[in-house]
């Protein structure tokens, strides 16, 4: 059975069905609703029920008060249609964005590669075109594991619309079951299932501001397809990545950005590693991204706009610098993947929302 579901104050109807959740449908008709884990444990996507019913589903008694079900509020990640909804939803307006639905995709692995010793490459031959903003991800699904997870594109737009091919960077994370079967278990030929684009993770262009990439391990995928897609399309401010790993072996792309920053003189690269033996012969930045990039920019960074990616220490350490720095929350952007264990963690205080 399907229903109707209103969203205000945009005034937008769709069809929803009776086992879709709000947010899901949202997604699908191109409309972006504030939303973090999934999960119905963080409360970002708060939404007022203003008529008809729902049911709440497992929306955690932490994220969703019981005086907050009574006056009609519920998780968008969670609730579905028990009749025709209309809903008041937080529209984050953003003249950067497109309006790209959610669309379900299956895609089938085409190469595999070692990039350091916990990350793979992994290509993906899509079923059909997937268009995206550099910066978004996509959740992946596959056979035996339960439930999705969350992979950034690690490639520009134009390169996928060009080769049709699909590239993730997969960190190995102890006991992490998606991971591990990346590690161990896929193969060429393997069939998954995709749905994407997600995440509000894109450069705002018009800003019209010299942009600065902070990132840290996996956290390169999001940065990689950005840079690339600014160069691509002529991009005129300057843009300076500084990318932090532990040691060389885990600093992967190195000489392709190497050669960016010598092809492109808006393009600044900035390697740098947290314990790297001191008797190697690195001769770049050593520290954490946050201590490297404050070194940099002399502790400045007021005029510019950053966008960060990485583990969430990582980002909380950042955001304090750039602040520090004199930039602030208007002018920062992150994407922190919340699972179902760092939903239940304190976020940054620092920002109201993710």
């Amino acid at each position: 059975m399907s229903f109707e579901l209103t969203i205000e104050p945009l005034g937008y109807s769709c069809a929803i069905e009776e086992d879709q959740t709000l947010l899901d449908a949202a997604l699908r008709n191109g409309i972006y609703i504030p939303h973090a884990c999934g999960h119905g444990l963080c409360g970002t996507c708060k939404v007022k029920v203003v008529e008809g019913d729902v049911d709440f589903g497992e929306a955690s008694p932490f994220a969703l008060m019981d005086f907050e079900r009574e006056e009609g509020v519920a998780l968008a990640c969670c609730a579905k249609p028990l009749s025709d909804v209309v809903i008041e939803a937080e529209i984050d307006e953003d003249p950067d964005a497109r309006a790209i639905p959610l669309r379900d995709l299956t895609a089938s692995i085409e190469r595999i590669e070692d990039l350091t010793p916990t990350i793979k490459g992994v290509w993906l031959r899509l079923s059909e075109p997937l268009p995206f903003q550099a910066g978004q991800y996509v959740q992946i699904g596959v056979p035996g594991i339960e439930g999705t997870r969350a992979f950034s594109i690690a490639n520009a737009p134009q390169e996928v619309e060009a080769t049709g091919l699909l590239e993730l960077n997969i960190r190995l994370v102890p006991g992490g079951a998606m991971t591990t079967w990346f590690h161990e278990n896929a193969k060429v030929g393997d069939t998954l299932k995709l749905t994407g684009p997600h995440g509000r993770f894109f450069v705002r262009r018009s800003a019209n501001k010299p942009v600065l990439f902070l990132a840290g391990g996996s956290g390169l995928s999001s940065p990689r397809s950005m840079i690339h897609d600014l160069l691509a399309t002529g991009w005129p401010h300057p843009i300076t990545l500084v990318y932090g790993q532990r040691n060389r072996a885990e600093l992967y792309y190195d000489e392709e950005f190497r050669t960016l920053a010598q092809t492109h003189v808006q393009f600044s690269y900035v390697p740098c590693l947290s314990d790297e033996p001191e008797t190697s012969n690195w001769q770049g930045e050593r520290g954490l991204v946050h201590e490297v990039a404050k070194k940099v920019f002399n502790g400045q960074f007021s005029g510019m706009q950053a966008y960060l990616c990485g583990p969430p220490l990582m980002i909380d350490a950042c955001i304090t610098t750039l602040m520090q720095g004199r930039l602030f929350e208007a002018d920062i952007f992150f994407e922190k993947f919340i699972s179902a264990a760092d939903a239940q963690q304190v976020r940054s205080p620092l920002f109201r929302k993710i």
